[in-house]
This record gives structure tokens, C-alpha cells and sequence, in this order.
């Protein structure tokens, strides 16, 4: 069922609309998580210890509610509008004046954005929903790897379950493609992984960057993991050399390789098929 055709303002108005309302939400998913994930680390080490830890209060994505990090005031449900609130209040507490990150303002506007592109692209419908779905998992990933150098497994998963589910509902990729599309994802990075450990003893990468590629393997197929790659490491490329540059990072300094992956990911389902039949096409002169 469709709620609001294609190519249709009413559509694009919705999604940007939903997507602002998802952002907010995304915000807190990206500060909180890694917080979360830290916290049960500490708790199942000091079980393995038969240690105690001391009491604290409850932290999830639902508690406590959002509070300025400095004066600790919460904050009031007008000054938590999407993007509006950011300035209306001239990015700075109520309260205290703090200065509020341009980030979730961006995050918010950019789930807005990908969100009425995909409504205006296909209308509201169910296979719009399945993609605002992966692009809200895909954007928390981002940010959470860009922050911590982690990519959460029931994110990563979830992404790869849900391109295999949509596979199966009947989705552009059939079936077969990306259940060899996640193999081959995930079998690349890991051989890529243990022969440069082998060379150099050193770790290039994170097992989360093998679930990722998997991930994205399920949703394109196997035909197209090369544009992936190719643009991910372009990509990566081009940034960690621009910061050596810039002296903004050091030589052999680590970087994030998920995000890259995902914009190799997001370029491939977006101009994947045009970029490889312009190279065969390029191939065959």
C-alpha cells in the first residue's frame, strides 16, 4: 500500500519531516550506545572477577532523560524541535549558555534529507520504509565508528538480515546474489585482514569491518562489491593522506574504515550500475 505516490511534494514533505523526528532519536542512539556498550563491558569483567560494582543509575536510550553536559538541567521538550530549537536558542544552553554541538543539528538534517529523497524516489510505501530503515542503521554506525572505532554487532547484523530478508520479499537483488554477496563481503575483508597481520603482526582492521561489508554485500549482490571496495578505500585514501598533510594525524595513526565503507556502500546502490557499465563500456573500445 502507497501512501503518497512517487515524485509528489506531499511524499518528499513526509519523509523529510519523518526523517527530521528519526535524526533527534539517531542523536541519541549515536551519544548513548557506546556509553551503554562500555558500561555492560565493565559489568561482565567484574563478574568474571566476582567483583562489585557500585550502584548507578539507570542508563539506557530511554533514561535518564536529556540533560545540558555541563549545568545538568534537563532539557524542555520546545527546546528539543529538530533543528528549529538548535536556532531558536543560537546554538547555546538555556541555562547555562554552553555552546551545543553543530553535530546533531547536521545528523538531524541529514537523516531529513536521505529520508525525502528515498519518499520522493519511491512514495511511501513499504519498500521505502525497509530503506529509511537501512539508512537510519547506517548512519548511526558512521557516526558511532567516526567517534569510537566501534561497529555495534546488532547494528552491523541487523543491516545484514535485514538486505537478506528484503531479498527474499522481493527486493531489486534476488536471493542467491546477496547471500554470496555477504559471504564474499565478509570472506574479503577477512582474508585482507589475516594477510596483513601475518606481513606486519599488526591488526588493519576490525572484525565489525567484515560484518559491515557482509552487510552491504547482501543489499548490492556480489557483482558490485568491487565498486564498494574500490570507493571505500579511495576514499580512505584520499582522507588519510589529506590529514597527514594538514598534520592533523600522524603516520600509521588509525582511522575508521566503516565510514568509508558505507559511502563506498551508499555510492554503489546509488550509481553502482552506471559506474560498472561505464567501465566495461570504457573496457570494450
Amino acid at each position: 500500500m502507497t501512501l503518497y505516490a512517487a515524485h509528489t511534494p506531499w511524499a518528499a514533505a513526509f519523509g523529510i519531516a519523518f526523517g527530521l523526528i528519526v535524526g533527534s532519536f539517531l542523536n541519541v542512539v549515536i551519544g548513548r550506545y557506546p556509553v551503554m556498550m562500555q558500561r555492560q563491558w565493565r559489568a561482565e569483567c567484574a563478574q568474571l572477577q566476582e567483583q562489585e560494582l557500585p550502584k548507578a543509575e539507570p542508563f539506557n536510550l530511554a533514561t535518564p532523560h536529556s540533560r545540558c553536559p555541563k549545568c545538568q538541567s534537563a532539557i524542555r521538550w520546545y527546546d528539543n524541535i529538530p533543528v528549529l530549537s538548535w536556532l531558536l536558542l543560537r546554538a547555546k544552553c538555556r541555562s547555562c549558555g554552553t555552546t551545543i554541538s553543530a553535530r546533531y543539528p547536521l545528523i538531524e538534517s541529514l537523516t531529513g534529507a536521505v529520508f525525502g529523497v528515498l519518499a520522493w524516489q519511491f512514495g511511501m510505501s513499504v519498500d521505502v520504509g525497509i530503506y529509511m530503515l537501512l539508512a537510519a542503521l547506517l548512519i548511526v554506525l558512521f557516526f558511532i565508528d567516526l567517534d569510537h572505532m566501534l561497529l555495534p554487532d546488532p547494528f552491523t547484523l541487523f543491516a545484514l538480515w535485514l538486505g537478506l530478508g528484503y531479498a527474499i520479499y522481493g527486493g531489486p537483488v534476488s536471493l542467491q546474489d546477496a547471500v554470496i554477496g555477504a559471504m564474499a563481503g565478509y570472506l574479503f575483508l577477512w582474508s585482507v585482514y589475516w594477510i596483513f597481520k601475518l606481513l606486519t603482526g599488526k591488526e588493519g582492521m576490525g572484525y565489525g569491518d567484515f560484518k559491515l561489508l557482509a552487510a552491504l554485500g547482501a543489499w548490492t549482490g556480489f557483482q558490485y562489491l568491487p565498486v564498494i571496495i574500490i570507493a571505500a578505500a579511495g576514499s580512505g585514501a584520499i582522507l588519510g593522506l589529506t590529514l597527514q598533510w594538514l598534520r592533523k594525524t600522524k603516520a600509521g595513526q588509525p582511522i575508521p574504515f566503516g565510514p568509508f565503507l558505507i559511502c563506498g556502500g551508499v555510492i554503489t546502490m546509488v550509481w553502482g550500475e552506471l559506474i560498472l557499465s561505464t567501465y566495461w563500456s570504457w573496457l570494450a573500445r
